[in-house]
């Protein structure tokens, strides 16, 4: 039972008697009364628990942008229903009108909107709705929490899709050249020329030289229909928000621009979520719906409160291809996960794979490390300063091993690395 305002008036006008004519049987009588009242409005109120609840939310949404659930009542009483109904999304779901006043007559149905601004990706969930059934009187109501569950899936917003125009431009052109000179096997053969001084010995045609009398080197283009493995690391160091945006929503529109060029650019692409087991997978799919499965598998991920376990990620790799494909490694360069845990294992996979390691930079450490305004600003910026030079240490590192590294802020991360991406097929390495 609920009681309502104007329950608290009238027992407040209830003291003017125990004021005039102070006594037990006053108080007495007064109480009664209000309990007599409040008991007769909630017995001639319509019971909340013949409301049967439906539903309907929406698939999915887009982070920022706005979406509308219905919410359906239906009053199989055989009284009028007045009163109010609530409904229990949770916060980040920014829902607004999650109150209504209900006027229900015995048998009919009444829908409301609810209008909806997530604030956060994931899975959002709505579990349960509260209609209070308010008597006659107005004095005090019946109320029952109704289980209506339901959800609604908050995709990656994609910004950095904007980029994508260009880079699928740059694309195109390196398509359309007659013929790009590359060293090394594993590119698709083009053409026969004459030796120049340069070239790299290992493309001489040695047959095609005994029949023509002269040195002849192979030229080749980039291949089509290669592998790109995408590796997304969820582990605790994904939770750091840098810029105001968490490492791991970084790294999921980095990963969703270089997916989608790689599409673009006729390559096989492979999508993992990892930190100690993988956590999403998406395989190499037909052309059009790589995007899709990509936004659904990414859209629950959150951070998970475990140190990475890179040991396991070989096997993961190998399980994925066999052959020689672009890694992309997307993690963060803390210099104990990286040199007990990716280092170790890193000479295995640039052996097989072209390795790329792309990491978000705190903007913050570069704005610290040039403030020397007081005393306090330069101890801030010697340590800035510290923190950076370890990083290109760190970086250094990963280099030696063969791997490439792309080190930028969050909005520059998603353009820069599918800026190394066409780098990378431009120069056949692919």
């Amino acid at each position: 039972m609920a009681l309502h305002r104007r329950f608290t008036w009238l027992a407040l006008a209830g003291l003017v008697p125990v004021v005039l004519w102070p006594g037990a049987w006053t108080i007495a009588a007064t109480l009664g009364v209000l309990l007599a009242l409040a008991g007769l409005d909630v017995a001639l109120a319509a019971s909340p628990r013949a409301v049967v609840v439906e539903r309907s939310i929406p698939r999915s949404v887009r982070l920022g942008e706005p979406a509308t659930a219905h919410l359906y009542l239906r009053n199989t009483a055989r009284r009028r229903m007045r009163g109010s109904v609530r409904d229990g999304w949770q916060p980040s779901a920014g829902a607004t009108g999650t109150r209504f006043a209900l006027d229900l007559p015995a048998g009919e149905r009444r829908g409301f909107a609810i209008g909806l601004l997530p604030v956060r990706r994931g899975d959002l969930a709505v579990h349960h709705t509260t209609v209070r059934s308010t008597g006659p009187l107005g004095l005090a109501a019946r109320q029952s929490t109704h289980a209506s569950a339901g959800t609604l899936r908050v995709l990656p917003p994609f910004h950095a899709k904007r980029h994508l125009p260009s880079k699928l431009q740059r694309l195109r052109e390196l398509d359309g050249r007659a013929a790009i000179q590359v060293r090394g096997a594993g590119t698709e053969f083009d053409s026969l020329r004459d030796y120049v001084r340069g070239d790299d010995v290992r493309s001489i045609d040695w047959r095609a030289t005994a029949r023509r009398q002269n040195v002849v080197v192979r030229t080749w283009r980039p291949e089509r229909d290669r592998r790109v493995v995408i590796v997304l690391d969820t582990s605790r160091t994904s939770a750091a928000r840098i810029a105001d945006e968490p490492r791991l929503d970084t790294g999921i529109e980095a990963s969703l621009l270089l997916a989608v060029l790689a599409e673009r650019g006729g390559d096989r692409v492979d999508f993992l979520a990892y930190d100690r087991r993988p956590r999403a997978r998406v395989e190499s799919a037909s052309k059009g719906v790589l995007l899709t499965q990509l936004v659904e598998s990414m859209a629950p991920l959150s951070p998970e409160l475990v140190e990475a376990d890179f040991s396991g990620l070989p096997a993961q790799v190998r399980a994925i291809s066999t052959h020689r494909s672009l890694l992309v490694l997307l993690t963060a360069l803390d210099s104990g996960a990286v040199e007990e845990g990716l280092l170790p294992i890193l000479p295995a996979l640039t052996a097989q794979h072209v390795v790329v390691i792309a990491a978000v930079r705190d903007p913050e450490l570069d704005a610290r490390s040039r403030d020397v305004s007081d005393a306090a600003a330069v101890y801030r910026a010697a340590a800035a300063a510290r923190a950076l030079q370890e990083r290109e240490a760190l970086k250094a590192q990963l280099r030696a091993v063969g791997a490439e590294v792309v080190d930028a802020p969050p909005q520059e991360l998603p353009p820069l690395l599918a800026d190394t991406y066409i780098r990378l097929k431009a120069t056949g390495r692919l």
